[in-house]
């Protein structure tokens, strides 16, 4: 057992058959919150491990920091006595996740009829590119074709004079992972009241639609349509970050008293009379001229100057950070947001926990671990004997990390 046992997931055992990052990323939320991760990779390793920069070629930085807090075991699953060991582990834990399409987990008799059959209470979770019901069942998806088939590089297109283009960040992945985490917890939480475990689907093309569509279904909520599905706001090609006189700052005037607080501070010039600025909907059906407009004056001011006249206004502002600026930004410098360990692989600054818990507060463990380091012990755990081990470990269906 891992001897971490802090946070509000202490005492929870995760078993998790994920690679690369939407799986990984949900489960380094359970670790971080005090869960018994134990990660369970080929005995190539999971793909992440080779992804510079690192000293460790086997340990690059995104491996260290996305599976801090786990366990490594490494098993051929391709060997029936592997397959064994797997299922006596799974015996012992709350939940097992994997990130496999559906026709490889059943190949490897790793779905669900087969690890409910050794724990009856087990949350099953698949998080995989699409659900299975619908011809896309089959497909491969990995975060960039998700993003492309999800709409998200349209309205990308819509700002970059008609270019599609990617999000600058992984979101398919970790909207699925958080999505994961979160329908995890919720089963877990019914197996508390029901004593029942359960399977769930996670399908990254379906949480990335549910997830743009959101505030882009509008019009097209009603049938029939009053409207296409777009909030025209966010697809306007004028909602960017304005040009100020030395750089660029990013405004949100949004309701009325924001924009009536945004005129007094400007004087009430002429332009602040005109009827498009007076509601929410006469801005909203006139959005690219009423951001245009306001484009046209942030050139007249610095961007500080702007910061200050926008605080003072109660208007919601900041400057453009890099993410270089954010190692350094002084509110996560305050709040203590950024944490160095000294581990075996160095020092190492890993981003905190987000959320915060006032009784069971969790922790950030240690970086991503070697390949198969803990692999003895996860085996002594599931209740394998040391001559049983040993024979896994020689056979090569079980690997260590020396």
């Amino acid at each position: 057992m891992s001897g971490k046992q802090q946070g509000p997931l202490a005492g929870v055992r995760i078993l998790d058959l994920t690679s690369v990052l939407m799986g990984p990323y949900a489960t380094q939320i359970f670790a971080d919150l005090g869960a018994d991760v134990i990660k369970v990779e080929s005995p190539e390793g999971d793909t992440t491990r080779y992804l510079p920069p690192g000293p460790d070629a086997s340990r690059g930085g995104m491996f260290l920091n996305v599976n801090r807090g786990k366990r490594s075991i490494v098993l051929d699953l391709k060997r029936p006595e592997a397959k064994d060991a797997l299922l006596a582990i799974a015996g012992t834990c709350d939940v097992f996740v994997h990130s496999m399409r559906a026709q490889a987990i059943a190949r490897l008799g790793l779905d669900y009829p087969a690890i409910r059959a050794v724990n009856e209470r087990i949350i099953y979770a698949n998080l995989y590119g699409f659900a299975r019901s619908g011809p896309y069942r089959d497909y491969p998806a990995y975060d960039d074709i998700v993003q492309a088939a999800s709409g998200l590089v349209d309205l990308q297109a819509r700002l970059s004079n008609g270019e599609p283009t990617y999000l600058g960040t992984v979101v398919a992945d970790k909207v699925a992972g958080l999505t994961g985490a979160y329908a995890v917890m919720a089963a877990l939480f019914a197996r508390e009241r029901t004593g029942i475990g359960q399977e769930i689907e996670i399908p990254m093309f379906e949480t990335l639609v549910s997830f743009a569509m959101v505030e882009h279904l509008c019009g097209s909520l009603f049938s029939p349509p009053l409207g296409p599905p777009e909030y025209p706001r966010v697809t306007s090609p004028a909602r960017r970050p304005y040009a100020t006189k030395d750089g660029h700052i990013g405004v949100m005037i949004y309701n009325d008293k924001h924009w009536r607080a945004f005129f007094d501070a400007m004087g009430n010039p002429e332009w602040s009379r005109d009827p498009m600025f007076a509601s929410m909907r006469s801005r909203t059906e006139n959005i690219t001229r009423v951001l245009a407009r306001v484009a046209d004056v942030m050139g007249e001011r610095t961007t500080e100057e702007w910061l200050d006249l926008f605080r003072d206004a109660h208007i919601p502002a900041m400057a453009i950070a890099s993410t270089s600026d954010l190692l350094h930004d002084p509110h996560l410098v305050k709040t203590g947001f950024w944490q160095e360990q000294e581990t075996d692989m160095g020092t190492l600054r890993f981003p905190g926990i987000p959320t915060s818990f006032s009784e069971t507060p969790g922790a950030i463990g240690e970086p991503g671990p070697a390949l198969g380091a803990h692999s003895r012990d996860i085996l002594a755990e599931a209740g394998l004997d040391a001559a049983s081990i040993e024979q896994l470990i020689e056979s090569g269906a079980v690997r260590t990390d020396g």
